[in-house]
């Protein structure tokens, strides 16, 4: 089997506190990253980020890319908090990935994050 590309934006990211999920899956950093201007964060009750795409009032996200065997994708989206899914993340050099998403339900309520540009700078101010 084919291993694939995986874009995370939040605790999935190294030193955070779902890497381990990442690293059980036998998954392998690559790179940071950025998304394409086309996406906007949320902070679900300060736990977890849900990012959605917003092709008018999305901005560049940073994010982590990894290669992960496609059997691990299984075992890391089982982990995944409600509301968090795999969808196609552009990346800003136009490429497209796998990546985790958010669904609209669990955005309500929540606070937008998008001027932060990424989990790990809004996590510092918390």
């Amino acid at each position: 089997m084919a291993n694939l590309l995986l874009a995370v934006n939040g605790t999935l990211m190294r030193g955070l506190e779902l890497n381990q999920n990442m690293l059980d899956a036998k998954a392998t950093f690559l790179r940071e990253d950025k998304t394409s201007k086309a996406y906007r964060l949320w902070s679900i009750n300060d736990n977890n980020p849900a990012m959605i795409r917003d092709d008018e009032l999305g901005e560049e996200i940073e994010l982590e890319v990894w290669e992960v065997p496609q059997e691990g994708l299984i075992s890391i989206l089982s982990k995944e908090p409600a509301g968090l899914c795999i969808g196609k993340v552009e990346l800003q050099d136009g490429s497209y990935v796998l990546g985790v998403l958010g669904e609209n339900f669990v955005l309500k309520g929540q606070k937008e994050i998008t001027s932060y540009k990424g989990w790990r700078n809004y996590i510092k101010t918390i």
